[in-house]
């Protein structure tokens, strides 16, 4: 009988660590930013709005799927969100975009968590 409750106890402490452990919602945020701030474009002088509107366009269809992948692939309680969208914030702020736009972009991004 000990062994039993020794065993449930064990069992809801590692669901307890596992609800907390948000290593890899840190590492999705601050590669899903880096994967951002590589492919946009930070001097758009000279070319044209549809251009850059569309190349927009592509770059939010592949964080999409990005998302979807990590969102499939690992169980997101709202304290792993919140962490994921710290860290995505924050790094884009760091890279220097304007901080309007990155909260959208960082609504955007919790909005398809």
């Amino acid at each position: 009988m000990g062994a039993f409750f020794l065993a449930l106890h064990c069992g809801v402490l590692t669901m307890i660590l596992a609800w907390f452990d948000v290593k890899e919602s840190k590492a999705f945020g601050e590669a899903l930013a880096d994967f951002y701030l590589a492919r946009v474009k930070t001097d758009a002088r000279g070319k044209k709005i549809k251009l850059i509107e569309r190349k927009q366009r592509e770059l939010l269809e592949k964080l999409t799927q990005k998302i979807v992948i990590f969102r499939a692939a690992n169980k997101l309680n709202f304290y792993k969100k919140a962490q994921l969208i710290n860290v995505f914030k924050w790094r884009m702020l760091e890279a220097g975009l304007d901080a309007a736009y990155v909260d959208e972009l960082t609504s955007w991004v919790t909005h398809n968590l």
